[in-house]
């Protein structure tokens, strides 16, 4: 089930003023660098979780129809369409009326509507195309505990700009990757 990323979000989770203070850097000197280890701090974490974090859109392919089809980011707030090759090779949009969206679970899953089924795609890869909204509303939405996992990544970052250190014993803390732990998906 290959997802591919279509439009990423356009603000992060933590706010570079935000990232700055837990840091206790002042200057503007290392304001790229700090952006840019935000953005890789929330792509460990989406990566880790399976969630996204903040509004995004993703298409899922699948070579046909499944009963239960699962989305694999979460939450996911819409289904932006679901197109398909039907067996005569014509891209067909299927009505939003045809298939139901559970996001109540995680991961989301979508299926058929009650007493109806999926159509019948041509045989071929990546046949049946899914577009759909993941990630929480907003920055406040986010949880607490991925935004601290991702301040404590950045601060690491940003301490050990080299991915080894001569003469140095670092250890991993066990506890801070356990602060995802309640977000993971762990089912897809």
């Amino acid at each position: 089930m290959p997802s591919k990323l279509i439009t990423a979000p356009t603000a992060e989770p933590i706010t570079l003023a935000e990232a700055k203070a837990h840091l206790r850097v002042d200057s503007t000197d290392e304001d790229a660098l700090i952006t840019a280890l935000i953005v890789a701090a929330r792509q460990g974490a989406e990566t880790a979780t399976g969630r996204a974090l903040l509004p995004q859109t993703w298409e899922l392919a699948l070579d046909e129809f499944a009963t239960e089809v699962r989305l694999s980011r979460a939450p996911v707030s819409a289904v932006d369409s679901v197109k398909y090759v039907d067996t005569d090779g014509v891209l067909q949009v299927l009505d939003p009326a045809a298939y139901l969206l559970d996001s109540h679970s995680e991961p989301a899953r979508l299926t058929a509507q009650f007493g109806a089924s999926w159509p019948a795609t041509r045989s071929q890869a990546n046949a049946v195309l899914i577009r759909y909204v993941a990630g929480y509303a907003n920055a406040a939405a986010v949880p607490q505990e991925i935004k601290q996992w991702m301040l404590l990544r950045i601060g690491m970052l940003y301490e050990n700009r080299e991915s080894v250190a001569a003469g140095v014993s670092l250890a991993e803390m066990p506890f801070v990757d356990c602060l995802l732990d309640a977000y993971r998906i762990w089912s897809l």
